[in-house]
């Protein structure tokens, strides 16, 4: 991110500052000695910095190289792969990612103080967005992990992270998670504000701390961009924040003086003050990595909304513990994952999942681990071995173990399992749906195969 406070457009003030103080970063104790400047070269990204550095501190305006921005050319350059890094966090079909972006301030969305929003709020989003509709991930600033400890931010949001939250790593991959995103909640951060470069819907939980500037680019940015209210239902707040969106032409314009330009222009000032000429081959910047796959876990109980349509269509929302049940029309039923963090919640479920390779020899092969947990679980209906993105072994009690099968960039495998629950507690048979069923996640339409398993070594058939 960003060099120093990873504010964005330095024009950030020095925290709970008056607005006539000097721009933070900016002010003669951090840029002068002796009167003079301390660095032979302070690049900036825009003349509009310029502009503040000729207010703030006039002897150092000779220094001042409009250089662009490295960060920002980079996540141009990465733009064409915004399907990978959406697979590589596990972004199905028909899902929206909600980005959560938090900087390091007291009032910011992960602050320190009565006003913090964001723990509060992940476990609502997990909870009150369906899961085969929603992904949810949340950026924190590095100083956040490093001030408090990262044992210590994964104890607080462990809840958040039970129902589907991922945290993304803080250095190296929150710029390939930010072009993924299909809306951001953020804050007057540089995540938020480069979200709003690149055109992406923001929604501001916190807007505006008593330090920021009022005429900065980033204040005018928190007056325009749409806010957060977390009193009330989630999903509608974002639904309305992508839908009215339309792209502020401020924060891509005073972003950077040159697009695309900054690797050039920056090689071009570190060999002139080396005295040296520059290589005859083109200046270039690192691409983004793929970042390593990051698929959702969801270990917390799964409240399950389904309603049966026609022809073998069922309709599937899914909801991670919620706070309250998620009503809607239909029946409704419990998915719980073997590991979930309660036993006890086991010996409720309709539905118990588990995720893991279909030859780990811990396990036995899906078919024999699902007889297993039918013979432990006596009121359980179904389980489900979740073999792969687009397939899974379930056993219904009673039943003959079945093997489903999807496009793997389809829904969640889980949600499959629970719609074919869902099929036969309405007392319909296998033959009456014959070799397809049709799983409806929001807007998405999922073909699913389903097919007898393969018979494994057990013999014990649940009744």
């Amino acid at each position: 991110m960003r060099a120093a406070s990873r504010e964005p457009r330095a024009a950030s003030r020095e925290p709970r500052a008056a607005s006539r103080e000097p721009v933070f970063g900016f002010g003669p104790e951090w840029l002068l000695a002796d009167g003079k400047p301390i660095a032979d070269a302070m690049v900036l990204s825009h003349p509009e910095q310029l502009d503040r550095l000729r207010v703030a501190c006039p002897p150092a305006v000779a220094s001042a190289v409009l250089a662009g921005d490295p960060c920002y050319d980079r996540l141009l350059a990465a733009r064409p792969h915004r399907e990978r890094f959406r697979r590589a966090l596990g972004v199905r079909h028909g899902q929206r990612l909600v980005l959560l972006s938090s900087t390091w301030n007291p009032e910011s969305l992960f602050g320190d103080g009565d006003e913090d929003v964001l723990a509060p709020l992940l476990p609502r989003l997990t909870g009150e967005l369906a899961a085969d509709e929603y992904r949810v991930a949340a950026v924190l600033h590095p100083n956040i992990w490093f001030g408090h400890g990262p044992g210590q931010i994964r104890m607080w949001l462990d809840r958040a992270r039970r129902g589907g939250l991922t945290l993304v790593e803080p250095v190296h991959e929150w710029r390939q998670a930010l072009i993924a995103a299909d809306v951001v909640l953020g804050d007057f951060g540089s995540v938020s504000y480069y979200a709003a470069a690149l055109g992406t819907p923001v929604l501001l939980g916190a807007t505006h701390p008593a330090g920021l500037g009022h005429d900065s680019p980033v204040a005018a940015f928190t007056r325009q961009a749409p806010r957060l209210d977390a009193r009330m239902p989630l999903r509608p707040q974002l639904e309305a924040a992508t839908a009215a969106h339309r792209p502020l032409p401020e924060p891509a314009s005073l972003t950077s003086s040159a697009p695309g330009q900054s690797a050039g222009l920056l090689r071009q000032t570190f060999y002139r003050l080396m005295g040296v000429p520059e290589p005859d081959e083109p200046a270039l910047l690192a691409p983004l990595p793929l970042p390593a796959c990051a698929a959702p876990v969801r270990t917390a109980p799964i409240r399950v909304v389904t309603r049966l349509l026609d022809a073998g269509r069922i309709a599937v929302a899914r909801y991670a513990d919620p706070g309250r049940d998620p009503g809607g029309e239909g029946e409704a039923h419990t998915a719980v994952h073997e590991d979930t963090l309660d036993p006890s919640r086991l010996s409720l479920a309709d539905v118990i999942v588990r995720y893991g390779a279909p030859d780990d020899p811990r396990l036995g092969p899906p078919a024999d681990w699902a007889a297993d947990v039918l013979r432990r679980h006596p009121y359980c209906a179904l389980a489900a071995y979740v073999t792969g993105p687009g397939s899974c072994t379930v056993l219904p009690r009673g039943g003959r173990p079945l093997t489903l099968v999807a496009d793997p960039s389809a829904a969640d495998p889980a949600a499959y399992a629970s719609a074919l629950h869902t099929w036969l507690a309405a007392g319909k048979g296998l033959a009456e749906l014959g070799e397809r069923m049709t799983v409806v996640t929001g807007q998405a339409a999922h073909e699913v195969l389903v097919r007898p398993s393969a018979p494994t070594r057990s013999t014990f058939r649940p009744g």
